[in-house]
């Protein structure tokens, strides 16, 4: 709601309220309709977040420079932490401009999408009975709730 003034300094609590966009995506939320004009973003901590712009052709505008910042800040995640139990692990995104021009990072995202549409199909294959309130039960479902967040 304040206004950016470029040349004021960021205080401690902007930078602790800042949101991070890396490995974010920013899209319209067709699900909202409380209001009109309304982008969601989901970040990389899975945290979704709401803004209203002022029409429609600004909103698209905040979509679309928003993913562009985010693909800047979005290198390639890092494989999963490896142990020897089976112990589903979230792999590690960082937060550093990746080295990739833009054609690259799109293979790079088309392929990482098929590969978790394959990894989901096989994770549904073998289900774990959803009575169980066993650990193979919360890492199934944990997993599950990743695929098919990413």
């Amino acid at each position: 709601q304040d206004e950016y003034k470029p040349d004021k300094d960021l205080s401690e609590v902007d930078l602790k309220n800042a949101i991070r966009v890396h490995h974010a995506l920013a899209t319209k939320a067709s699900d909202y309709s409380k209001k009109s004009n309304v982008l969601k973003l989901k970040t990389a901590d899975w945290r979704v977040f709401l803004f209203q712009a002022p029409s429609k052709e600004e909103m698209l505008s905040w979509i679309l420079r928003i993913n562009l910042v985010a693909a800047i800040f979005s290198a390639p995640a890092f494989p999963a932490a490896i142990c020897s139990m089976k112990k589903f692990c979230r792999p590690l995104l960082p937060s550093s401009m990746t080295k990739l021009c833009q054609e690259e990072q799109l293979r790079s995202h088309e392929n990482k999408m098929k590969q978790i549409a394959d990894e989901l199909s096989e994770h549904k294959l073998h289900p774990v009975e959803k009575s169980l309130k066993s650990k193979e039960a919360e890492e199934y479902r944990l997993k599950e709730h990743y695929l098919i967040f990413e």
